[in-house]
């Protein structure tokens, strides 16, 4: 029981706090902070934004120079010097840089993605460790109980009014109570080091046994409507309707006559000429079908837009309808427990001897096991809220 008493303590205190209670916005902003997985995030989209720039402007000017030994000698040599810039049709800029501006746009989408993933699983942490918390406290109040059953029949035996089977039985309860209570100890501390690890690897305490729980959508069509707006691959995916939109009309002005101009100056003996050049290509071959394929692709983007968003909606209506059967399933359970509460009546009973040792443990087992099937419950009931409500943060 000390050794008991020590890992309880451990688990409560020995951590280094980082927040006085538990709050879970606060752990949430502070893993946000210090978490290297978004810190890496981040330099990465600002590297993907500088390569969304590049190759959206005019070509690099071409500059020529030659020298040329006449022959015969007499005839002198010859100096040309040549300045030539291409481009493309004016419209292919604009568009190049409304689609580098829509790639920049999906950059923040999913970093915006990666940082709800975390924000979600930082509150299913948490909801796992309320729930941890909660049962060590039942643990705690439980081997209270079976500790003074234990003393009870030690007593009785000492006295010659109880028998060894008796006292191995309360000895035996005690202890399957205490390793239930150093297993959900150690599933606390697994449970405090993966919230250290998403926190940079600082450690952070929790002392709270209830989860500030949201409510659950009364009206699921007009919640959805918010929550599809909100999540950040359907926004990605209108994102890239629109950059495909603009691709086909990319592809459509770069199919269109390339020009170049330059300077053009020309020395021989006795001779200078100079002025000015045009050029203009034919697009007969070279973006053959390219208008075709981008048509192509953004009819295919569509396509995987309505199903990303069927899937969605769906995937929500199914946790909404459990998570109203398990408000259904949280409320019978409380229900329960409050009406058929019988541990006074059975502790009477067996300091009547009106049942056995053995019944009593079985009886008062049933009733545990209820009590943590309700915390299981009302575990699950936030973890399915927390997904529900995981795009709206």
């Amino acid at each position: 029981m000390k050794a008991l008493v020590i890992v309880i303590f451990f688990l409560t205190t020995g951590y280094s706090s980082l927040l006085a209670q538990g709050s879970v916005d606060r752990i949430v902003a502070e893993i946000e902070k210090n978490n290297t997985g978004l810190s890496a995030l981040r330099k990465k989209a600002e590297a993907q934004k500088l390569g969304n720039k590049t190759g959206i402007y005019l070509k690099n000017p071409e500059i020529g120079f030659n020298y040329l030994w006449g022959n015969p000698t007499m005839i002198g040599n010859r100096v040309d010097l040549s300045f030539e810039q291409t481009f493309d049709f004016p419209t292919a800029y604009r568009y190049k840089s409304q689609i580098a501006d829509g790639r920049d746009q999906q950059v923040d989408i999913d970093y915006q993605q990666q940082r709800l993933g975390l924000i979600t699983q930082v509150r299913m942490l948490c909801i796992d460790l309320a729930h941890t918390y909660a049962l060590e406290n039942e643990f705690a109040r439980r081997l209270e109980h079976a500790q003074s059953i234990v003393k009870s029949y030690q007593a009785k035996f000492d006295q010659g009014d109880a028998g060894i089977l008796e006292l191995n039985k309360a000895r035996l309860n005690f202890l399957g109570i205490r390793k239930e209570a150093e297993a959900n100890g150690i599933e606390y501390q697994s449970l405090l080091a993966e919230l250290a690890t998403l926190n940079g690897g600082i450690p952070i305490a929790w002392s709270e046994s209830i989860y500030p729980s949201r409510e659950i959508p009364a009206d699921f069509e007009q919640w959805y409507q918010q929550a599809e707006k909100s999540n950040p691959m359907l926004t990605w995916l209108r994102k890239e309707l629109e950059i495909s939109q603009q691709q086909e009309k990319l592809q459509f002005a770069l199919g269109l006559p390339k020009f170049s101009t330059g300077y053009l100056n020309e020395k021989i003996v006795g001779e200078h000429f100079q002025g000015v050049t045009l050029g203009m290509s034919i697009p007969l071959w070279e973006n053959k079908n390219a208008v075709k394929q981008a048509k192509a692709q953004f009819l295919a983007v569509q396509d995987v837009e309505r199903d990303r968003k069927l899937m969605f909606y769906n995937q929500l209506k199914m946790l909404h309808a459990k998570a109203v059967r398990l408000q259904q399933s949280t409320g019978d359970y409380r229900l329960a427990l409050q009406t058929v509460d019988n541990g006074s009546f059975l502790g009477k009973a067996l300091e009547a001897g009106e049942i056995s040792l053995i019944d009593y443990i079985l009886e008062l087992s049933l009733y545990y096991e209820s009590q943590t099937r309700l915390l299981a419950a009302e575990r699950d009931l936030n973890r399915v809220i927390s997904e529900l409500y995981q795009f709206l943060e």
